[in-house]
């Protein structure tokens, strides 16, 4: 196989599967936006679920998994479906025999968690039902490392915090703590040959009135992917993602990165924030007559390489005063580059399909690109001799 990027068509939501080009297919979920409508079968709202499940591999025991499990932040449109669709808890307590009509839940092995992020969340709103039970399973994974001094080994009880909480509330959690600048290059207590991870936010805690823009502002877990096609092209993929993280947390990007840009690079962005125009400026668009949008956050998001995709996960964007998705923030995205998709437009605005690129040697190749096929086919007979020993 071939590394790909999976984005699941769930409206104005995000759910993003990664699988790396390596023995073990390595997935990666960011965030699960799974609505009652997608469950329904006589409903033709796209099987977010069922096309998940199909690309997952499964243990052992015949359970569904993915090595890790990043929730960018608790909104409802990134966490929905979780306690239906995931197990969480023990795992001795695991459900072989689920209630007719549903099927295993899906193993978490290991949970990217940011207590910093759920605390700015929190003040601004009610966590939903899921996004509580996520922050419980999180913290019992963080006292199960403490309880055991950090010698965690069983499946479905690992966690890597995202980072630096507020009052040293994670002390202790020092060998699971990743903090802003770091780099990830374990997955679930493997070491990962085919892809990093730079942690770009959240920010660790400021002053009271950058605490307040910061929680506005829709505060999340940003990473920078660096993915392999091969061995021989360790980079060929440089994939930015940011949750809702909107203008004021791109700004001070900005400001921290200007001088050495690399961590803002990507050949594949997430257009934050379902293509919100608040991703962009502060201006209001219907209180502003000229609303622009800031520079120092264009730039942060304008680092793309040569060919780079961005992709909108949301409904279709059409020319008219939503937002998101925001058309004015669809027209700043194709300033920077003309290669802008949409998971509400594929393939077309009424019939919805994940949309998946696969990762070539240069670069992400989107559906139907020649490219893609080839480079998924020189991967499969450059591994046939490795399947015989």
């Amino acid at each position: 196989m071939s590394a790909k990027i999976t984005f699941f068509p769930v409206a104005n939501g995000d759910m993003t599967l990664i699988t790396l080009n390596d023995s073990k297919e390595t997935s990666i979920l960011i965030d699960v936006n799974i609505r009652c409508d997608a469950d329904d079968p006589e409903d033709d709202t796209c099987d977010v679920a069922n096309q998940l499940r199909k690309r997952l591999k499964t243990d052992d025991k015949g359970r569904p998994y993915v090595d890790a499990f990043v929730l960018s932040h608790p909104d409802q449109d990134h966490c929905r479906g979780l306690q239906k669709h995931f197990h969480l808890g023990k795992l001795d307590d695991y459900n072989y025999e689920p209630p007719e009509g549903e099927e295993l839940k899906i193993l978490i092995r290991e949970i990217w968690s940011s207590p910093m992020v759920f605390r700015r969340a929190s003040k601004n709103h009610t966590l939903t039902d899921d996004a509580k039970a996520f922050n419980a399973e999180a913290k019992r994974r963080a006292n199960h490392y403490k309880a055991n001094y950090g010698l965690v080994t069983t499946l479905g009880d690992r966690i890597l915090i995202i980072g630096e909480d507020e009052d040293e509330k994670t002390k202790g959690l020092e060998g699971i703590l990743v903090k802003q600048g770091d780099i990830i290059r374990h997955i679930n207590g493997v070491y990962c040959d085919v892809a990093s991870m730079t942690v770009l936010g959240p920010f660790p805690k400021g002053d009271e009135e950058e605490e307040k823009s910061l929680a506005k502002n829709h505060s999340s877990v940003i990473l920078q992917f660096h993915i392999a096609s091969d061995a021989a092209h360790p980079d060929a993929c440089l994939f930015l993602t940011g949750g809702d993280a909107e203008v004021s947390i791109w700004k001070k990007l900005w400001e921290k990165y200007k001088n050495s840009t690399d961590n803002l690079k990507y050949d594949l962005l997430l257009a934050p924030h379902h293509c919100s125009w608040h991703v962009l400026s502060f201006d209001s668009r219907s209180n502003c007559p000229d609303p622009k949008a800031d520079a120092d956050a264009k730039s942060a998001l304008s680092q793309a390489n040569y060919g780079a995709y961005i992709m909108s996960s949301s409904k279709a964007i059409k020319d008219d005063d939503t937002d998101p998705p925001c058309h004015s923030a669809k027209k700043e995205y194709l300033t920077i580059t003309r290669n802008f998709k949409c998971t509400g437009e594929y393939p077309n605005t009424t019939t919805h399909e994940p949309f998946e690129f696969i990762i070539a040697a240069d670069g992400p190749q989107p559906p139907g690109n020649k490219k893609a096929s080839v480079a998924a086919a020189a991967v499969s007979v450059a591994r046939e001799p490795l399947s015989h020993g």
